[in-house]
């Protein structure tokens, strides 16, 4: 499985892309790796993917050179099983507040995997304010690859809109709590992980984020903008 080789180059401190198709297409999410992702993210906890677009999917990507990173909709043990039995490169789970739910996702991945769950990445989505404070025993838990800090649901953990206006910047405010939970998982040598758009890539590369999850329809609002422009002079 491809994940083991996303945890490799990340080990290496390498920066490593994700970007989702936000569609169901296997066709769309193969030509995103063909065209440079790194890997992709299977939204299944906002998106209608089944399982059986996941191992279909997962089968495709990697047949050209990706990595197939779901994300189940809950910490729920057989959701997560089935994912991983169905064939994800990696696991990204959402909503991961305190060690012990940490623990409990690393166990699962290892009960569903016995014999190879370090070909799979493990990717902790911390999205509250709780989760913040909480990073310093979280950070102590074996097995989690990455821990990803989601702006968008902790926009609205801090009373924010998930997004702000396309073009805008996300409130100082949740960006400096994203900044105080990067600095502590880089301080306990561990890996981090965010959403950023082309923008705030720069930033947050400088900052020691690896984990780059990207947005592809600004790239198709802004082409599309373009050629409008363009056909109206």
């Amino acid at each position: 499985m491809n994940g083991a080789k996303l945890r490799a180059r990340l080990l290496a401190g390498e920066a490593v892309t994700m970007y989702t198709p936000h569609h169901v297409s296997s066709g769309l999410a193969a030509r995103l790796v063909e065209l440079g992702a790194d890997s992709v993210f299977v939204d299944c906890e906002h998106g209608s993917w089944s399982f059986e677009d996941v191992r279909m999917t997962a089968q495709i990507v990697r047949s050209v050179g990706g990595a197939a990173i779901i994300r189940p909709h809950s910490h729920e043990r057989p959701i997560i099983i089935r994912y991983l039995n169905a064939g994800a490169d990696g696991i990204m789970v959402p909503m991961v507040d305190t060690a012990e739910q940490a623990r409990a996702i690393v166990d699962t991945v290892r009960y569903a995997l016995p014999s190879d769950f370090d070909k799979r990445l493990v990717v902790a989505m911390i999205e509250t304010v709780d989760a913040i404070d909480n990073l310093d025993e979280m950070l102590k838990v074996d097995g989690i690859d990455v821990f990803f800090i989601g702006p968008g649901d902790l926009s609205q953990n801090m009373g924010y809109p998930p997004a702000p206006p396309f073009g805008e910047p996300r409130p100082e405010a949740v960006m400096d709590k994203v900044a105080v939970a990067v600095d502590k998982i880089r301080a306990a040598g561990k890996i981090a992980g965010t959403l950023a758009t082309a923008d705030e890539l720069p930033h947050w590369l400088q900052k020691g984020v690896q984990l780059f999850y990207i947005h592809t329809d600004p790239f198709l609002r802004r082409g599309i903008a373009d050629i409008r422009q363009t056909l109206a002079r």
